[in-house]
């Protein structure tokens, strides 16, 4: 039961950093595949571009581990249920991560190329908010009428909480690019309208949806999506 436990755990752990269920499997090793060890072990596999292959590999090592220290070094490391008072030697569950192979299938899930042969391509990283070393990028719409001095304020704002970019280079469609290849999560475009308003343009990366959000809540409207 608590073997089974670790599975959904750990599958469900690797879900909740954005990769895609229909990228994982279960599988369980065959008797001839288990290490002297083990009484069971499952892989959590990737479907990588070159193929399936480990990810995480979980095996349930029985009380192997606490048995050979009881039988070399003499002491008991048996436990006693406080209410059966039934005595027994734990059983340890491990879970083996990879972290290049963790590493190499998020880039993997994340990377997407919209409008494939064409002048236009957008290269994108679907990149978790968590995981993302780019939180949101701050754009002044053009670099003067005061423009500036309210997304700076903005950035120095955001950048107290979250790595953060400020960006006045090239137009904003360029600009809105060059933070979706980083996996960006939010661009930020401070317009003429933000001077009256007092409000930015929240730009969503992978749904390109767009909404306006006061300058004096964009921490806590960042914030709120940093933990979804």
């Amino acid at each position: 039961e608590w073997f089974e436990h670790w599975v959904e755990f750990c599958k469900s752990w690797l879900e909740g950093l954005g990769l895609q269920s229909k990228n994982l499997r279960v599988r369980s090793h065959d008797p001839e595949e288990l290490a002297f060890y083990s009484e069971g072990t499952v892989d959590l596999e990737y479907n990588f571009p070159f193929g399936w292959g480990e990810l995480w590999g979980i095996a349930s090592r029985t009380s192997y581990d606490l048995g050979k220290h009881m039988e070399f070094s003499g002491k008991k490391l048996d436990y006693q249920d406080p209410e059966t008072k039934e005595k027994y030697v734990p059983y340890v569950v491990e879970p083996a991560l990879g972290l290049n192979r963790l590493f190499l299938a998020v880039l993997c899930d994340a990377y997407e190329v919209e409008d494939a042969g064409t002048k236009e391509q957008r290269v994108l990283l679907k990149l978790h908010p968590a995981l993302a070393p780019v939180k949101a990028g701050i754009f002044p719409l053009v670099k003067k009428d005061g423009l500036p001095e309210i997304a700076e304020k903005l950035y120095q704002d955001l950048a107290k909480h979250w790595p953060v970019d400020y960006d006045t280079s090239g137009n904003i469609g360029k600009r809105y690019y060059r933070q979706d290849e980083l996996g960006t999560p939010f661009c930020i475009t401070v317009d003429y309208d933000s001077k009256d308003d007092q409000k930015a343009t929240v730009r969503e990366r992978d749904s390109k949806s767009q909404e306006r959000v006061s300058l004096d809540q964009m921490v806590n409207y960042m914030r709120d999506r940093m933990d979804d």
